[in-house]
């Protein structure tokens, strides 16, 4: 049995101020901005992931502070490349850190306003064999709209 992860939840104080980030700053899609009743919550998705990241105001989003997420790591096939990228849109990184010299042992972080932080992982086998290729990306949205 697959068991596959696919939503992590990051509490944020400003729900809007976290889109802009992660949308405008970190290049994430927006897959939607909802708001139901007293909920409002939205969910983006990295370019090339099969995981999301869920903000807002749905009930497990109260079990966290805001800022208390740490550590969740993205992987990307160059990191120097993803690490001036981010800059260039006025993302704070860290330097580069090499912990091993084969592929998977170079690392940069960064955090959100509220202080959640991401550690960025090079594995430069990505470029060329991605976890979603490239081929299937976004079928979950035609498949809804069929």
């Amino acid at each position: 049995m697959d068991w596959t992860l696919e939503v992590v939840i990051v509490p944020v104080s400003d729900l809007d101020r976290a889109i802009e980030f992660y949308r405008d700053r970190v290049g994430f899609e927006l897959d939607h901005d909802t708001a139901m009743g007293d909920m409002h919550f939205a969910q983006l998705t990295p370019c090339g992931s099969g995981c999301s990241i869920v903000m807002g105001t749905l009930p497990a989003q109260h079990e966290m502070a805001p800022g208390s997420l740490k550590g969740v790591q993205l992987v990307v096939a160059d990191a120097e490349a993803a690490r001036a990228e981010l800059l260039e849109r006025g993302v704070e990184c860290s330097g580069i850190q090499v912990i091993d010299p084969r592929d998977g042992g170079r690392f940069f972080g960064f955090a959100d306003p509220d202080g959640n932080s991401w550690a960025v992982q090079q594995i430069r086998a990505r470029a060329e064999h991605p976890l979603i290729p490239v081929e299937a990306r976004g079928r979950f949205g035609a498949e809804q709209e069929a």
